[in-house]
Order: C-alpha cells, then structure tokens, then sequence
C-alpha cells in the first residue's frame, strides 16, 4: 500500500510477486478501464489457491460459467428475501450485544474477534439455516477450520514458492489445509443433504419456489441453500449438490470476514471521533426512541447519516485491500500498452485516497457521502465492493447487516477508541485487517448522553 502512495503521481505501477509481473492502479480513469470492461472478468492467478475449498463457484468462476451462474444466483437477493434475513441479523446483534455488556466501564478490550464472531454466525445461518452459535463456542471444529483455512490461503498467496501444488503437498502447511478442508467439506455436504431431504419431505413440509417452507404450521426460516437447490438456469437446469457446495462455501468465505472487519473499523472510527458518533445516536433517538425493538427495513431507510459513516469506514478501510484480473486481451491504460495475460491489481485502499476526488483523505468525514456531494463523482472513484459487471452480488447484504449490527450496539453503547491510526498495525491479506486488534472502551449510552 505504501507503494501506491510513493507514486501517486504516477498513472500505472508495476511490480514482480516472484515470476510474475503485476500492474498496479489506483486512479479512477485506470481502474474504469480494467473494470468496466465486461471481457476483464478472469480472476488472476494466485485465486486459483481458493479452488480447493470454493472450487470454480461465483467468485473463482469465469467466462459462460461465471455469467450463467450470477444469472442464476442473483435472485437470491432480492429484496424481500433480504428482508427475510433481518430477523437473523437482529438476533445474533442482540447476542454479540449482550456479549459487549460485561464490558461496560471496564478496562479496553479487542471488539474484532467478538465481531467477527456474530458475522460468521449470521452469514452460517443466512447461507446453510444451521446456527453454529459461533458466539458462544469460538473453539468449535467448523470455526476453527474456517479460520485455519484463510490463514492458509493466504500464506501461500504470499510465497510463491509455495505456489506448486506437489511441492506445497510435502510441507506440514499443505497437510494442515488438506485436514482443514475435509472439515469444511464434510460439513457442507452434511447441510445440504439435511436440506434436501427437508424440501423432498412433502408429507412434513411445503415449501414455495423461493426455498421457504411451511412444517407443522409455523413459517421456516428459508437460507440462500434454500434457494440454490430450487435455482435454475434458462435452460431448465439445476445445480448439482457439487455446484451448490461451491456457492455455499463462497458465502460462507466471503460473508464473514469483510463484513466484520467493516463492523470493526466503524466501531473505531465512531470511538474517534465522538460529534460523528452523537451525530449517530440523535438519528438512532430519532428513529428508535427508548424502544429496544428489533430493527426494521423502514428503520434502516431512515438510518441515512450511519449508512454515510459505514461508506466513509469503508473508504478508509476498504474491508477487501486489493483485488486482480487477468486481461483477456492487450489493453491501453493512461498511454501504456499492457499485453494480455498480464494480471492487474486493483488497489480500492489507494484508490479511496485520491485527493482531487476526496479531499483531505485521511479524515473521517461522513459528510462525503451525502447525496448532494456525490454528484459528479468519478463513477470508479469508489469501489470497496469492486464495481462493473463483476461487482460484488452481496453488497446489499452486507449493508444492511452492517448498518443492523452497529445499529443495535450504538443504542446501548458508548464507544471510545483507544488506539492512533498508526497504532493500529494494518496488515492488508484476503481482508485489512489490524494485526493489533482494535481496543475500545465501552460506556452505558444513557448514563453518557444527555
């Protein structure tokens, strides 16, 4: 990261990652061409470390597969079914809540991992239906393989020595991924076959095209699973439980970490900068009142100066520091001729701090985000979601269960930051993270705000 801001100037940076060359950009003219392009879909190489456990799903897939699945997958997020998925957001943010409550008026303490924690049992039960009750049994194998597993992956991305598979299979590291992934898989498999027999059980339950279902009477929650084993493509085809695996995982991968991390940097941020933080709760005063109800859809539309304050989080820290393609085809950027096969990084942590388009960058203004100050704003000039054809298909998901969870907190909680920016310690892997923790300090909102 600290290379992109040497060269700002500069419109392109290339850089070797072993054999390798890659092509930096972080201005908004060079990422739109990379991006914009519906040809420049081919995620890079080091991806191909995700197969394994994400085989070729929505986000290692490319070409005709990548297409006729997003086809497929993108009614899963329609609106009423995310609707649907607050009741599971409220219900893990009441726990991670009651989780914060022994820390009130105590001495600092690390918020990630308990974060952390919520956002991988919501998206559990949100993508399979199964709660794993992550919050309350950290140790479990299934968490601990999710865990182990990432870690792996990106070690491995990071030496390229490590990069060919016989000679990665004889060191203990490719031994540990291969156990963690029996773990993942068998228990993937597991769901699925519990939820398919559950849809095929037409004597028990009745469920409608979207995967919901109805047994003994009462509603059942539905899942994205749910939903992918009644998925089909224009030709009729359906998922086999392979491919619906593969989708399941990749939520389950995706879903978890990113989400957390931007829940984490709004907590440390708010914590930072306390007007932004009173600004927050007179809008949560405003919408909530005293009650202690589950938050709403109609809440969360109401809820327009913390979704700026999640957009600025994400700006500062894009949960996702960098990602790549592989060029389909010779491309010009800014003058440089850049051949084909050529992997491009997209860097949306130097690309949020370009000063023509955000002023002062290193400051948290939520303001930025404001309607009337996002007119005429380089369309590729933010992107923590990435952006174009292979935009993120569950960035809706994520806002909302941001916005939910920090909601929920910031009507008990008063937050104060512990930690400078350079105390912090960022370490940008498969997300930025702060390799020393983010400490708070937690303060009972009513006895603290008149």
């Amino acid at each position: 990261m600290q290379y992109t801001e040497d060269y700002r100037n500069q419109p392109l940076l290339k850089l070797w990652v072993g054999p390798l060359p890659f092509v930096v950009c972080y201005h908004p003219d060079t990422v739109e061409v990379i991006l914009s392009n519906s040809k420049n879909i081919e995620k890079s190489y080091p991806y191909k470390f995700l197969h394994p456990w994400l085989g070729t799903g929505l986000l290692t897939s490319t070409g005709d597969k990548w297409r006729t699945r997003r086809k497929m997958i993108t009614p899963t997020f329609h609106f009423t079914i995310l609707t649907d998925f607050l009741e599971v957001m409220n219900e893990q943010a009441n726990v991670l809540a009651n989780t914060f409550e022994k820390h009130v008026d105590q001495e600092p303490f690390d918020c990630f991992l308990d974060i952390t924690l919520c956002a991988l049992d919501i998206i559990c039960e949100t993508a399979m239906g199964r709660n794993i009750g992550a919050q309350s049994d950290k140790d479990s194998e299934y968490v601990r393989a999710v865990y182990k597993m990432s870690d792996i992956i990106h070690h491995r991305q990071k030496f390229f020595w490590l990069w060919p598979d016989l000679l990665y299979s004889m060191f203990q590291e490719g031994q540990e991924h291969n156990g963690s992934l029996k773990i993942l898989h068998s228990f993937t498999d597991k769901v699925i076959k519990e939820k398919a027999y559950e849809q095929n059980n037409c004597e028990e339950s009745k469920c409608d095209f979207d995967g919901s279902c109805e047994q003994r009477g009462s509603k059942k929650r539905r899942a994205f699973l749910d939903m992918l084993l009644n998925a089909t493509s224009d030709d009729g085809s359906t998922l086999s439980y392979a491919e619906i695996r593969e989708e399941v995982d990749t939520f389950m991968f995706e879903g978890h970490d990113t989400t957390a991390a931007a829940m984490s940097w709004v907590m440390y941020l708010l914590g930072c900068n306390p007007e932004a933080q009173k600004k927050v709760d007179v809008e949560l005063d405003e919408v909530f009142g005293n009650s202690d109800r589950h938050v709403t859809m109609e809440d969360l539309k109401k809820l327009r100066y913390l979704e700026c304050v999640v957009k600025e989080a994400l700006r500062l820290f894009p949960s996702v520091p960098f990602f790549a393609r592989t060029l389909s085809q010779d491309c010009w950027i800014s003058g440089y001729k850049v051949p084909k096969g050529v992997d491009i990084i997209i860097s949306p942590y130097a690309l949020h701090r370009e000063q023509d388009v955000f002023p002062e960058p290193e400051e948290f203004r939520p303001e930025r985000f404001f309607p009337e100050n996002c007119i005429g704003r380089h369309p590729y000039a933010y992107a923590p979601f990435s952006a174009g054809p292979r935009n993120c298909i569950g960035q809706r998901f994520a806002l909302i269960e941001e916005k939910t969870v920090i909601a929920t907190l910031l009507r008990r909680f008063w937050v104060e930051a512990n930690q400078k920016r350079e105390e912090l310690g960022l370490v940008a892997e498969l997300i930025l993270r702060p390799n020393n923790g983010i400490w708070i300090q937690l303060k009972r909102r009513t006895a603290y705000i008149s």
